[in-house]
């Protein structure tokens, strides 16, 4: 039964067989790739995101978005026993079981709220809009941009970011995608095995001409390395703006 299920339920769980789901302690820092202590933080979000609506796509565990929602005052000036009083942040993903998982976790955070629902559909029914929104490894990548983007747009501030990583098209010796059409990936769990998906594995160039399609602009593109999967680089960090 469970090869027939989402490859994303058998990820998480094996994950919440593997470790209990407890409350923890937030993060010190944001990762946006997969060799954590590389890259950049929150700044990419915004200069000060403290009290601003913040939305992440595929939210898993819920480290990144609690680690928003306890933001010292900027650039870390907050006073010797002040309270952290950090964005708004509403966390999305598509597993119930990842979404019971987080709100283990980081449930306490009142500023916090996770919910179980597809990315996009969950756009659709909102009538919210968000100061900055963003994905790491998430639904950004696993959903038709020509459609997700738009909705992101939508519900995007003018003037506000979105920034998101996703597997370098390049890793492991890999070509970047020469048309629109997804290519079959594969989700290694944390047992090892690998379950095939569907990915859009676009290069910076095609990445900008859906960004442009969908009423945001391109403002900057990184790519890291993680030396434990050889030598192409791993994650493609993207942030583009709400025209």
């Amino acid at each position: 039964m469970l090869a027939q299920a989402s490859p994303w339920y058998v990820h998480a769980l094996q994950r919440t067989t593997a470790a209990p789901a407890e409350p923890l302690s937030v993060r010190a820092r944001m990762e946006w790739t997969t060799r954590p202590g590389s890259g950049p933080g929150t700044e990419i979000l915004g200069p000060d995101l403290r009290r601003k609506r913040v939305l992440e796509l595929g939210c898993g565990p819920g480290h990144n978005a609690a680690h928003l929602a306890t933001l010292p005052q900027a650039l870390g000036s907050a006073r010797a026993g002040e309270t952290p009083i950090g964005a708004q942040v509403t966390g999305v993903d598509l597993v119930g079981l990842q979404v019971r998982r987080a709100r283990s976790h980081y449930g306490r955070l009142s500023n916090l709220c996770f919910v179980a629902g597809q990315a996009l559909h969950y756009l659709q029914a909102s009538d919210e809009h968000f100061d900055a929104i963003y994905s790491v490894f998430g639904a950004i990548g696993l959903v038709a941009p020509e459609l997700l983007l738009p909705a992101i747009a939508h519900h995007l501030k003018p003037g506000c970011t979105l920034a998101f990583s996703v597997p370098h098209p390049q890793r492991g010796g890999l070509r970047p995608t020469t048309d629109d059409r997804p290519r079959r990936d594969y989700v290694t769990l944390p047992d090892r095995t690998r379950l095939p998906i569907a990915r859009w594995d676009f290069d910076t160039d095609r990445w900008e001409k859906h960004l442009d399609r969908a009423g945001l602009w391109l403002t900057s593109t990184q790519e890291f390395h993680d030396a434990r999967h050889g030598r192409c680089p791993t994650t493609l960090l993207i942030t583009a703006r709400k025209l």
